[in-house]
């Protein structure tokens, strides 16, 4: 089975995903992201630290050594966004990599309070 075979279910997401191992290795990008970074070439198997400045290398050392999350929007070529990254762990709770799902989201975006 391939790294592929295991995530199927995000080849057609209107999102794009982005998984990287404990090291920040990619090792997987759904067809939404491989299109969105196909100017820079195929990134799996390069490291998330060579595609960011400082500041977002910080962050992605700071969920690979501790875990949790860290979720921001963005505007980009007019589009709004949606950046969501967080860490994986496996049963022992330890870190195992990280997913990055970037979503573009409405201009304006209901908010509902649920009780």
């Amino acid at each position: 089975m391939t790294m592929e075979d295991n995530f199927n279910w995000a080849e057609g997401m209107a999102c794009a995903v982005t998984v990287a191992d404990a090291e920040g290795v990619i090792r997987y990008m759904n067809r939404r992201a491989r299109e969105t970074y196909r100017k820079h070439g195929d990134l799996v198997g390069k490291s998330l630290y060579d595609c960011h400045g400082e500041r977002a290398a910080g962050i992605i050392r700071r969920l690979l050594a501790e875990g949790g999350t860290n979720a921001y929007t963005i505007e980009k070529e007019g589009l709004r966004k949606m950046i969501y990254q967080t860490a994986t762990t496996d049963a022992d709770g330890r870190v195992t990599g990280i997913v990055e799902v970037s979503m573009v989201i409405p201009e304006e975006l209901p908010h509902y309070v649920r009780g």
